[in-house]
């Protein structure tokens, strides 16, 4: 098992849902973050005057999924996510030792 933790653009968020869903995925949490990667922020015009907005907004979502899922739910993340700009965002996958379903006691496979 592995929970991947995707960080992508607030407005992606929809398609990207729908995507995962279509897959057979349909649990996740999704947070609203703020962040910066190498853009390091971007500037902005208010009032004609121009300023520095280091932490950009985003999302972050985590799933679980079972092996035999990971690499479609992988590409499918990639590519509702993607808008081909820089700011687009960052996977990253981790390895679940163990998932446990709170009101049914359910372990492994069964508890995603």
């Amino acid at each position: 098992m592995y929970q991947i933790g995707a960080i992508v653009k607030p407005q992606k968020l929809n398609e990207l849902t729908e995507g995962l869903n279509e897959i057979g995925i349909v649990g996740m949490t999704a947070m609203e973050v703020n962040g910066y990667g190498r853009q390091k922020g971007v500037t902005e015009m208010y009032r004609g005057s121009e300023y520095k907005v280091r932490f950009v907004p985003k999302v972050l979502v985590k799933i679980a999924v079972k092996n035999e899922d990971l690499e479609k739910a992988l590409k499918t993340i990639q590519a509702k996510a993607n808008t081909g700009n820089i700011g687009d965002g960052k996977i990253f996958v981790t390895k679940l030792d163990q998932v446990i379903r709170i009101r049914t006691g359910e372990t492994g496979d069964i508890a995603i």
